[in-house]
């Protein structure tokens, strides 16, 4: 049975204590002064790499207990926080002036592992809108991690109504903060029925998306796919092939039409959106390990994050 119902609804999750982990949580600041909930997870050995985690659309820190149990067992540090507009950060929910608010929000988090784990190679893990920003941030910042894992990216198209996008273009220009309900049903992100309960008792989860949201999220898609030649970051891509809410065929498409040389992509049969709580989320686990392994054997770490440099 997957494990996160029996943790998941404490508020911005928090990991029972161990003598062989330090976890810590708190506040950054971001653009425009909004305030960043972030929390993280490190190993009180020499952590071998850093894993960031960037939660999608509603989401937040605590979605992703299974990953953070199984990396801090592997010897990763784990950092994650809360987008603008999510979890405990502030802002409106699903509300973004820019879509570089949030390249701003992952700088902000990369800087703290910089200082507190310089020297370490990072790895990001974006699920579902958390992939698009972590790929336009190494699109932007080609050397800032070592690799992104991007889980369910939504490359092509999104269920979400043509009346409620029509919704967003239109009011994006005359009221960018009006706000809808995605209409996506919780029983899309999982088979299994426990983690479905548990996403609609949680208070933290939100299903709002502003007209502006919209608009910047489909013109950063474009704009990745539009500089896909230029990206250099080795990237792993996961994808449910039963996931009704992002539907498989616009990461496949992607995924063969990306000139990278490093990069991977493994379907899951029957698998839903939330591939981190999926009933087959230890070999999803396993495979994100193996990749990530490889990649710490196969290149050094990093002697510098570009990080500093960001915005």
């Amino acid at each position: 049975m997957n494990t996160l119902p029996s943790h998941y609804l404490n508020r911005c999750h928090q990991l029972s204590h161990s003598p062989n982990l330090r976890h810590s949580k708190g506040t950054l600041k971001s653009q425009g002064e909004t305030t960043l909930h972030y929390q993280s997870w490190v190993p009180v050995s020499h952590p071998r790499a850093v894993v960031v985690i960037i939660h999608g659309l509603g989401g937040h820190t605590g979605l992703f207990g299974n990953l953070i149990d199984h990396f801090v067992h592997q010897d990763f540090a784990v950092y994650s926080l809360d987008l603008r507009g999510h979890g405990c950060s502030s802002g409106q929910r699903g509300f973004i002036n820019t879509w570089a608010e949030y390249r701003a929000d992952l700088a902000v988090l990369l800087e703290l592992v910089t200082v507190q784990l310089a020297k370490q190679p990072y790895f990001v893990v974006g699920h579902s809108l958390g992939a698009v920003v972590a790929l336009d941030y190494v699109l932007h910042f080609p050397n800032a991690v070592q690799g992104v894992i991007a889980i369910s990216p939504p490359m092509g198209k999104v269920e979400i109504s043509r009346f409620r996008l029509a919704l967003g273009t239109l009011f994006s220009l005359i009221y960018p903060r009006f706000s809808l309900s995605s209409g996506v049903s919780s029983s899309m992100g999982s088979r299994d029925p426990d983690v479905n309960l548990a996403y609609t008792q949680d208070s933290l989860r939100h299903k709002r998306g502003t007209a502006r949201l919209a608009t910047e999220f489909f013109k950063t898609v474009a704009w990745i796919k539009q500089h896909s030649a230029e990206l250099k970051t080795p990237l792993l891509i996961l994808h449910g092939g039963g996931d009704r809410f992002v539907p498989p065929e616009g990461s496949r498409v992607f995924f063969e039409q990306l000139p990278l040389a490093d990069k991977e992509r493994i379907e899951y049969p029957g698998a839903y959106h939330e591939l981190q709580n999926e009933l087959n989320y230890q070999e999803i686990l396993h495979d994100m390990t193996n990749w990530i392994e490889r990649h710490l054997a196969e290149a050094p770490p990093l002697s510098s994050n570009s990080s500093n440099e960001h915005i």
